[in-house]
């Protein structure tokens, strides 16, 4: 993976949606919130992002279409300021600009592993998966919960300081990453559809 692909990746996917879902009472945390999120079996939303870069003077600005299936395909389709896919199904990752196309494989490239297991261990309320690539804090509440996720990986971790992930009860509403030379991407997520709740 090029340098650009890998920077897009890192600061680009990123992804979520809204719907509802209930748990039992029990105490909350890491479990509680990994099987309210495990109810949503697919969706789709609209996004906003904004990026800053280190020399750049200006926020990059992005906007597009999210849509996710359990239990391994993500699509990433951003509409302006130019058209962009990103699209994962289980290990194969294809990304698509303009008329090009170019498909690698998750294991093969492992920083874009990382990241996709992030919203992937996300959305699909997978904490072991979670735990297998980052050290885990859980936030909140139901209501309104957090999840900060920090690479267990060293090298990664000279990368990505963190990712940041909020929402509302089995929505999901930002996703921050945190680059350790300071760049940083905040996206902001909107249901676009009634989500799949199983």
């Amino acid at each position: 993976m090029r340098p650009s692909e890998r920077r897009r990746w890192l600061l680009g996917v990123a992804a979520g949606w809204a719907c509802g879902g209930a748990l039992a009472a029990e105490a909350w945390g890491l479990d509680a919130l990994m099987q309210m999120l495990a109810q949503v079996r697919s969706g789709e939303a609209r996004f906003t992002e904004r990026r800053t870069v280190a020399g750049l003077d200006r926020t990059l600005e992005s906007s597009g279409r999210l849509s996710f299936a359990a239990p391994d395909t993500f699509v990433r389709e951003t509409l302006k300021p130019r058209p962009d896919r990103l699209a994962v199904d289980g290990n194969t990752l294809v990304m698509s600009q303009g008329g090009r196309s170019r498909t690698v494989q998750l294991d093969a490239t492992p920083e874009a592993q990382v990241m996709v297991e992030a919203i992937r261990g996300t959305l699909t309320g997978n904490g072991e998966l979670l735990q297998r690539y980052f050290d885990v804090r859980v936030g909140g509440g139901r209501s309104a919960w957090s999840l900060q996720l920090v690479p267990r990986d060293a090298r990664l971790r000279g990368q990505v300081a963190q990712v940041l992930v909020n929402g509302q009860q089995a929505a999901l509403k930002q996703v921050e990453v945190l680059l350790t030379d300071g760049d940083r991407s905040v996206m902001v997520i909107e249901p676009a559809a009634p989500a799949a709740v199983r």
